[in-house]
């Protein structure tokens, strides 16, 4: 019985044994058949392994054409930009260089100066007066800050702009320190003003002087959320959200988690808090630390330095990460009692009478065993589940969510130190005659702020001031 199907005879060619009926048929296959046949019979598999390969050159070629065709016009829309942005940053590194210049002699004359008086004897202090210690301090602080102004104000004029960048956020540094230290020296005024706008302008030249350059920056952003995106639901589909990838810590520490995790610890220990004191003192008191919200920023702030220390011991030995919590929370809570109490003379706690009473009464013995068992509790049990909480949040609401929480923070975190500094500028018999003076006087008298801050005491005898 023959077969009716095609078969490749020994020269190759297309034969067929059947119905002679399907001869057009045949004829018009065989014509669009045979060359196909004819040139793979050719080619070899070697050959044909070129062929690929020279396809996938091709690909990879045009692909890398398109990718420099970006890059060109990026680099074009960042050098458009430089343009402006070097007659800008001249102009501002000769008003740089001008305050440096002015800045170096008069600090450190000032500061030889009272040097002088005081070893001649007609200048009397207490060494170990926290005002002068906070006012020798902001004079050695001024003096660097003044040499780096000089240094940074230079590398402007000469277009620097890799090594500019990077002052800039060592002046950021040293212009948060002048802020922190006039605050605590003189309150709300002109110096934390004048280290706002420093820091501002500080933010946006790190950002314009970047060698990244504005139009790359662009395209990297944009391929960067890609990115973000990607890993986003490849971590949630691992169960990994949150997680730090690389395995070396437990959390991932970007904005997004140690934002949140800071908003959990206010709020959570707020009502931890209050819930302690209802039971030990049967008395409910409200012992918020800002001006709006169920907020105690102490344990929010707590929270992401245990989490930012510890991230990297999650796998550690439980006596090891007690230890670290205690000593980590310890000196945490007693710096921050420290600042309240110069900058605004606030004791919001005392612990003199505690177990082993340490710098002061701000911190102790047993409350370091209580951060020791919170930071190990906090570490092993509390985080994987809040990390998940917090993670529930969809990608398309993170960015926006998170943004305007933020901002509302900061506001609350801002208006509740101009409160607490109006508070102090009315007890101390200042003048309260600046608009913003009588707007908190008016909005957040004594009585408000007394109910409000019910654990805080002030007196202006505490603080540091002048």
């Amino acid at each position: 019985m023959k077969a009716a199907s095609d078969s490749f005879d020994n020269s190759g060619n297309v034969g067929n044994s059947g119905n002679s009926g399907n001869s057009d048929t045949e004829r018009v296959n065989r014509s669009t058949t045979m060359p196909v046949s004819r040139d793979a019979r050719g080619k070899s598999p070697k050959a044909l392994g070129k062929v690929a390969g020279s396809a996938a050159g091709a690909v990879v070629h045009s692909a890398t054409r398109a990718a420099e065709g970006v890059r060109g016009a990026s680099h074009n829309l960042a050098n458009q930009a430089s343009q402006h942005l070097t007659l800008i940053g001249r102009i501002y590194g000769v008003l740089v260089l001008f305050t440096g210049l002015v800045g170096v002699p008069y600090v450190g004359f000032a500061i030889f100066d009272s040097v002088r008086e005081l070893l001649a004897g007609r200048l009397q202090v207490d060494a170990l007066d926290l005002t002068f210690l906070l006012t020798c301090t902001q004079a050695v602080v001024s003096l660097v800050n003044a040499a780096a102004l000089i240094v940074f104000g230079v590398m402007l004029l000469r277009n620097m702009r890799k090594h500019a960048a990077q002052w800039a956020y060592v002046l950021m540094g040293l212009t948060v320190a002048q802020g922190m230290l006039s605050l605590a020296l003189q309150g709300l005024g002109i110096g934390v003003g004048l280290s706002l706008v420093q820091i501002a302008i500080l933010v946006a030249l790190a950002i314009a002087l970047d060698p990244a350059l504005i139009g790359e920056r662009a395209v990297q952003r944009k391929l960067k959320r890609m990115d973000e995106r990607d890993e986003y639901f490849e971590a949630k589909g691992s169960g990994m959200l949150g997680r730090d990838p690389s395995g070396k810590g437990y959390v991932e520490l970007n904005v997004f988690n140690v934002f949140w995790l800071f908003v959990v610890g206010c709020v959570g220990g707020l009502i931890v808090e209050e819930i302690y004191h209802l039971i030990f003192f049967n008395e409910w008191q409200d012992r918020a630390g800002l001006i709006w919200g169920p907020f105690s920023p102490i344990y929010g702030f707590g929270v992401v330095v245990l989490t930012m220390c510890l991230n990297r011991l999650w796998h550690a030995n439980a006596v090891l990460i007690f230890f670290s919590s205690a000593i980590i929370g310890g000196l945490f809570e007693a710096f921050v009692a420290w600042f309240m109490q110069i900058a605004f003379g606030i004791i919001a706690w005392n612990y003199s009478n505690d177990w082993l009473p340490l710098f002061g009464g701000k911190t102790s013995g047993k409350y370091m065993v209580f951060w020791g068992l919170a930071g190990l509790i906090w570490l092993r049990e509390l985080l994987p589940r809040i990390l998940k909480f917090i993670n529930l949040i969809p990608w398309k609401w993170r960015y926006a969510l998170t943004a305007v929480a933020l901002v509302f923070m900061l506001i609350d975190i801002a208006v509740t130190l101009m409160a607490l500094d109006s508070w102090y500028g009315r007890i101390a018999g200042l003048p309260q005659t600046s608009p913003v003076a009588r707007f908190f006087g008016e909005h957040f008298g004594d009585s408000v702020m007394q109910q409000r801050f019910q654990t805080m005491s002030i007196n202006p005898k505490w603080s540091g001031r002048a």
